[in-house]
């Protein structure tokens, strides 16, 4: 089965705070770039307004323009980041600014599902454990953190702690296998493929699919 993203089993990368709570994903993609589907540009588009002034220049105090937070492969988010409208943009953009793994408390629900779709994990972590890794992640020197997918853990060196984590057992197999729904469900042609057989045998009167 072909893979439709980039698999992941292990990143290693630095980690950016971002610690507003109920970021939507209005600002997450605004609405200027969703005029096609090739993904192209949505890099700029992510957090647009955040990271750049109405004249279009670098906020030079925003932490994703700033390094080592520019090379930034995770974010920790405040409460509810991605709520809003459903828009997959969003998700195709963090993607393209190098974002590979979100963590906070709580996520909006569609964008949630958007990303394990399209080989981000989104992972919820317990408060405390949010606050934690917010507090390394904002020192360049304690920022840089180890997801294990397999072993559903998260190491960060700079304190020496690794964490544990749970996740729906079917969205890690995607994950790891870099496939979406449609490529997971795939995975069983054979069986559908059978099914369709002893069904049209067993119904011949019903015209199969052209």
């Amino acid at each position: 089965m072909t893979s439709v993203f980039q698999a992941i089993s292990t990143l290693t990368g630095f980690a950016a705070a971002l610690p507003l709570p109920h970021v939507d994903t209005d600002q997450i993609m605004p609405k200027q770039f969703l005029k096609g589907i090739d993904r192209q540009g949505l890099a700029q588009g992510f957090l647009h307004d955040m990271r750049f002034d109405p004249s279009g220049q670098m906020r030079s105090d925003f932490v994703l323009n700033q390094a080592p937070w520019t090379e930034a492969m995770f974010l920790i988010t405040g409460a509810n980041f991605g709520c809003g409208s459903s828009r997959e943009h969003a998700v195709w953009g963090m993607r393209e600014m190098g974002i590979r793994c979100v963590l906070g408390t709580s996520f909006g629900g569609i964008f949630g599902d958007n990303c394990m779709r399209n080989g981000v994990p989104a992972l919820v972590l317990p408060a405390a454990e949010v606050d934690r890794l917010m507090t390394l992640a904002q020192t360049p020197q304690r920022c840089q953190m180890t997801l294990d997918l397999p072993a559903q853990t998260l190491h960060t060196p700079a304190d020496g702690q690794t964490l544990h984590f749970d996740m729906d057992p079917l969205h890690r197999k995607m994950l790891l296998r870099g496939l979406d729904a449609v490529g997971m469900s795939l995975t069983h042609a054979p069986d559908i493929h059978a099914f369709e057989a002893r069904y049209q045998q067993a119904n011949p009167w019903v015209v199969p699919p052209q």
